[in-house]
């Protein structure tokens, strides 16, 4: 299968996912929607990797861009927190429908654009001060070269970019610890997998396109990416916390899901703050 075939499978799922996720206690869309004040929890760890190379205002009065923007909680949580000409971009087009509808009910204007993140700059013909993905995003893409230069070109001279996601480790070890029995590094080609549910609550049953397409990048491949496409990596960090419950033995703590005291310590999650330099 070519990687277009795969991609064009991955996006019947998630706008089947996108259903699901509406509808779930997880993403919660009626109640972030009754709070004007909240801040997804996506968000606000991703906020804490970035707040220390922004100025005191944070990212209010930036422009904001996300990609891999899903439903728009997130994208419409950057905006809540006062980053302005807000830019969503995802695979799925349910997806974004969900996402203006979100947006329309919490009086949001953000621009939502349906496209490859691989290839976002070929879509939007402007820059941004800040570049954001996070939670489960650079699997879905078969390589990070083209990622990595169109972010270069979406950002402002000076403008971050933060990725914060899945350590692929845990990939490896097909989020069973402690035994590894995928690949960790690229190369190994496409790895498909049918899955009748999501990591929603109840799902179960719920996705009838049950086919998935994901592509594996370790952290080298990561960081040379955007080193190679002409940015500077500001931060790198390993965090002991990630988004969800991806195995049993995770327990929910104030950073997320993390080990259970006394297991052997491992990284859940990576974040690296890159910037593009002024000149």
């Amino acid at each position: 299968m070519s990687d277009s075939e795969a991609i064009a499978s991955n996006r019947a799922n998630w706008d089947q996912r996108a259903d699901v996720h509406v509808r779930s206690q997880m993403y919660d869309v009626e109640g972030f929607l009754a709070d004007p004040t909240q801040i997804s929890d996506v968000v606000e760890r991703d906020l804490a990797m970035l707040n220390e190379h922004l100025p005191a205002t944070g990212v209010r009065g930036r422009s904001l861009l996300h990609l891999q923007c899903h439903i728009g909680t997130d994208t419409v949580s950057w905006a809540r927190l006062g980053a302005v000409d807000v830019a969503g971009l995802d695979l799925s087009p349910n997806s974004l429908q969900h996402a203006a509808r979100i947006a329309e009910a919490d009086g949001r204007h953000i621009e939502w654009v349906e496209g490859d993140a691989r290839f976002a700059s070929a879509k939007i013909d402007r820059r941004f001060d800040i570049v954001v993905t996070s939670a489960g995003t650079i699997v879905w893409l078969p390589e990070l070269v083209n990622w990595a230069r169109s972010i270069h070109d979406l950002l402002n001279p000076g403008g971050l970019f933060l990725i914060r996601d899945d350590h692929p480790l845990l990939a490896a070890m097909e989020f069973e610890p402690w035994q590894i029995t995928d690949d960790y590094l690229a190369g190994g080609g496409t790895r498909t997998y049918d899955d009748a549910g999501t990591y929603t609550e109840n799902s179960s049953g719920e996705i009838t396109h049950t086919t998935n397409h994901e592509w594996r990048h370790g952290l080298g491949e990561v960081v040379s990416a955007l080193l190679g496409a002409g940015l500077r990596i500001e931060k790198f960090r390993e965090l002991p916390y990630m988004d969800w419950p991806a195995f049993p033995s995770l327990v929910s703590g104030p950073q997320g899901w993390t080990m259970p005291s006394g297991t052997p310590r491992i990284p859940l999650n990576f974040a690296i703050v890159a910037r593009r330099p002024a000149s």
